[in-house]
């Protein structure tokens, strides 16, 4: 295994999203850089703080830059950040006296941070286009299955009926949430950041302002009301989405693996895995997944929040921290994603055996619902009485709870009617209807 199974080669496939994880290659991360620093350029050269010709010659070398891997590396192992030895070598590229003009009243932090915002852009972007896929899935699969009935589960128990097209629009109904959330924090996400050495912008006089309002349009990025060097909330806000929609897929992966269990067998997530020893087996590997990458998110967010805590002007650890947090947690999520758009598309869900777990209760599971139906003819404290008794009477015996009651009571209730679970679904319909509604 690499240090990080993100980047293995063996495990890359489970735990990885080969786009997103793009997005934080060394190319990228460079590439990202280099734009900062080009239009940065010229921003100033239209606006005249640096000469039109400088600017013209530093856009023109940074867009076509390769820059020497090996000796950014030297350097970041030195200064500790990529932007110094990339500046340099940047430098010594244009040339002349145009190489004096690059990254004019910048701060390394500006540059650093304003591309990664570039990237994060093309992440949203992705998980954006994954989560939208997800929901049609999710959608679908919740129209298709609003009939199809089934035990609904409370503490691990047989509780009342309900439907799959139910419990389907409940795993779509936070990926609603979070595609609004996105929408929400991408002002926040993606601003420019461009302060100079302690967010004054004091190197450029009175224009510091107009040139990071400049940039901000240039780049096609926010402008916050001041650089945000050290505060960091919505990186953490981000990292803290991220975490959420790792967490729902994780939830439905569980429930998934939960009713793919031998004995409840009520759907099968997928072709699923073998075992080395064991023929029989097919293991809901992409669910196993799925819950995992929710837990490593939910640990990780953690560190990000850590991160936060920064000092005064200008901190280093708490940067660093990000850079080994935040890109993790958007691969983990595009691999989660990836996983759920497989899973739900090749779902085989089981009916019948549906049906047959319902059966298997001899009708407790409907208990509450003969209750009621007795309510209309006795008061409510007899009724549950009288339920409750025959409940502990067919656990006994074994014999339907409707048959017991129809000997127990002489109460003009149709306890054919009653038995049917089909008749228990309350809203269930309309409750999905509302769900779809929203994503419409």
């Amino acid at each position: 295994m690499t240090v990080s199974p993100i980047d293995s080669a063996l495990y890359g496939a489970l735990f990885a999203d080969p786009d997103v994880a793009a997005a934080f290659s060394d190319a990228a991360t460079l590439r990202a850089m280099l734009d900062v620093e080009a239009g940065l350029a010229r921003v100033q050269g239209r606006l005249g703080i640096i000469p039109a010709d400088a600017a013209a010659r530093i856009a023109d070398v940074a867009g076509a830059f390769e820059a020497d891997l090996a000796g950014i590396a030297a350097g970041t192992e030195t200064s500790g950040v990529p932007i110094i030895p990339l500046v340099e070598q940047l430098r010594a590229a244009v040339g002349g006296e145009a190489a004096g003009y690059v990254h004019w009243g910048a701060t390394s932090q500006d540059i650093v941070d304003t591309g990664l915002v570039l990237r994060l852009r093309g992440v949203a972007g992705l998980l954006e286009g994954k989560i939208a896929r997800l929901s049609g899935l999710l959608a679908g699969l919740a129209d298709l299955h609003r009939g199809t009935v089934m035990a609904a589960r409370t503490r691990s128990q047989q509780a009342l009926p309900t439907s799959f097209g139910l419990k389907a629009a409940g795993w779509l109904s936070p990926l609603i949430d979070h595609a609004a959330r996105l929408e929400e924090l991408r002002p926040r996400l993606l601003a420019v950041q461009f302060g100079g050495a302690v967010g004054t912008l004091a190197a450029l006089g009175d224009r510091g302002i107009e040139t990071m309002e400049a940039l901000g349009a240039e780049l096609d990025l926010a402008v916050p009301a001041a650089p945000w060097h050290v505060q960091r909330d919505g990186l953490a806000e981000f990292a803290g989405w991220l975490s959420l929609v790792t967490a729902s897929l994780g939830k439905m992966a569980q429930d998934l693996i939960l009713l793919a269990q031998s004995e409840v067998a009520e759907v099968r997530p997928g072709a699923g895995g073998g075992s080395s020893t064991m023929p029989q087996k097919s293991n809901p590997v992409a669910c196993e997944v799925m819950v995992t990458l929710a837990r490593s998110n939910a640990a990780l967010l953690s560190a990000m929040h850590q991160a936060m805590i920064q000092e005064h002007e200008r901190g280093s650890p708490g940067w660093q921290l990000e850079w080994l947090t935040l890109p993790q947690m958007a691969v983990a999520a595009g691999a989660a994603l990836n996983h759920a758009i497989t899973v739900v598309e090749t779902l085989e869900v089981n009916a019948a055996r549906m049906r047959a777990n319902l059966e298997a209760s001899n009708g407790l599971i409907l208990a509450e619902a003969a209750s009621f139906a007795l309510s209309a003819h006795m008061p409510r404290t007899e009724a549950q009485a009288l339920v409750k008794d025959a409940c502990l009477e067919v656990t006994k015996t074994g014999r339907p709870l409707m048959e017991i009651l129809a000997v127990k009571t002489d109460a003009p209730v149709d306890w054919n009617a009653v038995a049917d679970p089909a008749n228990y679904l309350g809203a269930a319909s309309a409750l999905i209807d509302r769900i779809l509604a929203r994503r419409r």
